[in-house]
């Protein structure tokens, strides 16, 4: 098995150790991983505000970067989301079709894939969970309050298997952060009322460390929570699951 390594932009530029603790994690759990060097954005900003035309380039040369691969893992569920469900844009051809139905988010790939729930990874803190839409509702990490399914959860499969970790039950779990991409950027208001609501939320509820697979919410978060110098932290879920403190 031949893993192609995925790292968002944002998570390049702003949270290097995320991609650092995604490479560590796949390794300590004996997969094969590459880091093709020429990969870029995948396009998904432009989608999201309505230029998927435009983001045809970024599209191909996603594939062009990732076609040699088994598998496609990446640390954002909103990313992957993009290339599972948003590729339909380009030709079709076979190494498309390929790489849609192979890309992974880091959670997913480890319970769907290695079959894996205990990583060995150790945590001494309480934790909350934010589930993002792209993540929970795209890529059904987990079972939704609206609908009457038998309740799951792919990440929490993970973080129950973290020893000493905590993780703390919240009154609304399963609701948006806010962040939506430009959604913060041109609906900043409703934004940052949505994210202080998730905030306070893990607050009353005792968390010390909010995480999730999708650093772009946590990005949104950790913004709110610096800027009204909240006792939180907030932490990509691979650099909880490669802890071994």
């Amino acid at each position: 098995m031949k893993v192609g390594l995925f790292i968002p932009c944002y998570i390049n530029q702003l949270y290097p150790q995320v991609g650092i603790a995604t490479l560590e994690l796949l390794e300590k759990l004996g997969v094969d991983v590459d880091y093709p060097l020429g990969q870029t954005c995948c396009g998904q900003p432009l989608g999201n505000s309505g230029y998927e035309e435009d983001s045809k380039g970024a599209c191909r040369l996603f594939v062009q970067n990732f076609r040699k691969y088994d598998y496609i893992v990446g640390p954002s569920g909103s990313c992957i989301y993009h290339v599972k469900h948003h590729f339909d844009i380009i030709e079709q051809s076979p190494e498309v079709t390929k790489i849609r139905n192979n890309s992974y988010e880091l959670c997913e790939f480890i319970v769907k894939v290695l079959g894996k729930t205990d990583v060995g990874a150790s945590f001494p803190h309480k934790v909350g969970l934010h589930k993002s839409c792209h993540g929970l509702r795209g890529l059904q990490l987990g079972s939704c309050s609206e609908r009457m399914d038998d309740y799951y959860s792919t990440e929490e499969q993970l973080l129950n298997q973290v020893k000493d970790l905590e993780l703390i039950q919240l009154h609304r779990k399963d609701e948006c952060c806010g962040f939506g991409g430009t959604f913060s950027v041109f609906e900043e208001a409703i934004s940052v009322k949505m994210g202080k609501d998730r905030i306070t939320d893990h607050l009353d509820s005792g968390v010390e460390v909010i995480t999730g697979a999708d650093h772009s919410c946590l990005m949104h978060l950790e913004g709110l929570i610096n800027r009204n110098n909240q006792p939180l932290k907030a932490m990509h879920i691979a650099e909880i699951l490669n802890n071994t403190i």
